[in-house]
């Protein structure tokens, strides 16, 4: 018998080495603790076994997407199993993940950008400046909230407007800041930082304690930010990427640049930024032209 369960936290410690996000990371854990309540046994599992286990998640309550995360954290862990020697034939290799249709990212206009960040510089005080800042770097360089919590005072470069950053699996992509952002930035860490950092805490956006933001607390940022504003629709952070990339496109920047930015491996990850762009050409077309 080959017990899943210890590979299965010697797998999640793997996992965070390479620089998976605590999302990732967590459900991947749970996905496969459901998998190995079903038997624990390892050598128990065959192809024809997990592709029996794979059409009952499809047949439950599960969507397409989330079976899909399922078979895909499988097969990962059997990949791990085979760099660590423990199997020799992987059940993994045929397995098929159902296909289901990527939605389209949901973002915000132009004009709801804007509000939202006008919103944030009107508090005062520390906070206020510190979540100003915030909201201006995730609009203004397109950040996953993971990457903007990860950012050191290091990792800011005045001199080019740069900000030095990690993106998944610890890969790190230089973006650019604009103006507006290199404004709120050194506001924030002037006269808002100095009143909230703890000794020794080199993390650009630190919390009411002293230490690093993390990446729950940048959810409430926005929807307390959000809540201030005449914006009538509830958004995530990541809201503010799509947006970031939707605009980018809208206003004629190159679909690569666009994907070295987000720091995509795929040009195919970036290209669903398109779709929303076209159709924001398609309504000024309609709105303005005689003939549409």
């Amino acid at each position: 018998m080959i017990d899943g369960y210890p590979w299965l936290e010697r797998y999640v410690i793997e996992l965070a080495g390479r620089g998976a996000s605590p999302h990732t990371i967590a459900a991947y854990r749970s996905d496969l603790s459901q998998w190995l309540a079903v038997d624990p046994d390892l050598a128990a599992w065959d192809g024809k076994r997990l592709r029996h286990y794979v059409m009952e998640r499809s047949a439950g309550p599960n969507t397409a997407r989330t079976v899909a995360r399922k078979v895909a954290a499988i097969r990962s862990f059997y990949r791990f199993l085979e760099r660590a020697g423990e199997i020799d034939l992987n059940p993994t290799r045929r397995m098929v993940s159902p296909r289901f249709r990527r939605g389209l990212p949901r973002v915000l206009t132009i004009d709801e950008a804007s509000t939202l960040i006008e919103s944030a510089m009107k508090a005062s005080g520390p906070l206020g400046l510190r979540n100003w800042a915030l909201l201006e770097v995730l609009y203004g360089g397109g950040l996953r909230a993971s990457e903007a919590v990860s950012l050191s005072l290091g990792d800011v470069d005045w001199p080019t407007r740069f900000l030095k950053v990690r993106g998944k699996g610890k890969k790190e992509r230089w973006v650019p800041f604009g103006t507006k952002a290199e404004r709120a930035l050194a506001s924030y860490l002037d006269a808002g930082r100095p009143a909230l950092a703890g000794p020794g805490e080199s993390a650009v956006f630190v919390n009411h304690r002293g230490g690093r933001l993390n990446v729950r607390s940048v959810g409430r940022i926005v929807k307390s930010v959000l809540a201030a504003s005449a914006i009538g629709r509830d958004i995530s952070p990541h809201w503010l990427r799509h947006s970031f990339a939707t605009h980018l496109l809208m206003n004629g920047a190159d679909l690569r640049i666009v994907q070295d930015l987000l720091g995509h491996e795929s040009l195919h990850t970036t290209q669903i930024y398109t779709h929303i762009s076209q159709d924001h050409l398609t309504r000024v077309y309609q709105r303005t032209h005689p003939r549409a």
